[in-house]
């Protein structure tokens, strides 16, 4: 049977790598530089996972392969950057660019937010490669098949020209399907704060009674988990955050799936994530160049 051996560049906790894997991909190698994520990459996948900084990577020192994916960090290029002056775009573009220039693999893949496509340089690279058919995704919602808004970038190029299929679902997943039924949420002091209107920003509050749909998962949930609330009337104020296992089912992680570290490192790696029914489009559509 025909394998088709993927490298992953900034995996982070490899919820993209759960993704492709699912979907048919041999994942041979996942690079990132955080320990933990490569920890807990470790303890779920039976792959080779490197850590190392990818701009001192030599490219020949990795395995050769069909299809590369990167899913660099997204900071910089998002909105929420502009609030802090930092939404500047980074240079680790280019790194990956120099892996696809010199290894030259059938597929590459790139993943981010939207806002990317505000940074012409970066687009220019990585759209516009030599011999390569370039498709464009955007936005691909990941509320197509989870209770969450969470709208991303997705550049496809391929040595041959493909009908790329949009992502399509029968159902999405329900707010109410992904709360666990006996709750044993963390509740800082600070949420009442936030509550009470102590903080510039007011939480957001999902109620799955009204059908409502989570915000973006982000890594700064970490950090504040007054920023992010569930409806739920056991708990003080008829509201709580959501737990790490909610918050992990919101970006499509199996309950299999396990965390290595604290419950905010747990928090951060999720928000720093790829939903993983993008993965798993991504690598079904993958499969499909292939046959």
């Amino acid at each position: 049977m025909f394998q088709i051996l993927t490298n992953a560049y900034f995996s982070g906790a490899g919820l993209m790598d759960i993704g492709l894997e699912a979907s048919g991909l041999t994942l041979q190698q996942s690079f990132e530089i955080d320990q933990i994520c490569c920890n807990t990459m470790r303890r779920n996948f039976a792959h080779e996972v490197v850590q190392c900084d990818i701009t001192k990577k030599i490219v020949l020192a990795d395995k050769e392969c069909h299809v590369m994916v990167a899913t660099y960090p997204c900071t910089k290029y998002s909105p929420i950057a502009d609030i802090h002056g930092v939404r500047t775009g980074d240079d680790l573009f280019l790194h990956f660019f120099r892996h696809v220039a010199i290894r030259r693999p059938e597929l590459y893949v790139v993943e981010n937010v939207p806002g990317m496509k505000k940074f012409p340089v970066v687009m220019e690279a990585m759209t516009k490669l030599p011999d390569y058919y370039v498709h464009v995704a955007c936005p691909v919602k990941t509320s197509t098949w989870l209770p969450q808004k969470r709208d991303r970038l997705i550049i496809i190029g391929s040595r041959k020209n493909f009908a790329w299929h949009e992502p399509t679902a029968k159902r999405a997943v329900t707010l109410a399907e992904i709360l666990e039924p006996e709750p044993t949420p963390h509740i800082p002091e600070y949420v009442n704060r936030r509550l009470a209107g102590k903080y510039r920003d007011r939480p957001i509050i999902s109620d799955p009674k009204r059908g409502d749909i989570a915000p973006t998962c982000v890594a700064h949930y970490s950090k504040d988990l007054s920023t992010r609330l569930v409806a739920d009337n056991r708990f003080p104020h008829g509201v709580r955050p959501y737990t790490v296992r909610e918050y992990a089912r919101l970006q499509g992680v199996p309950d299999t799936f396990g965390f290595v570290g604290s419950d905010n490192d747990a928090y951060r790696m999720i928000g720093n994530g790829v939903s993983v029914p993008v993965g798993k489009w991504i690598g079904a559509e993958i499969t499909r160049y292939f046959q």
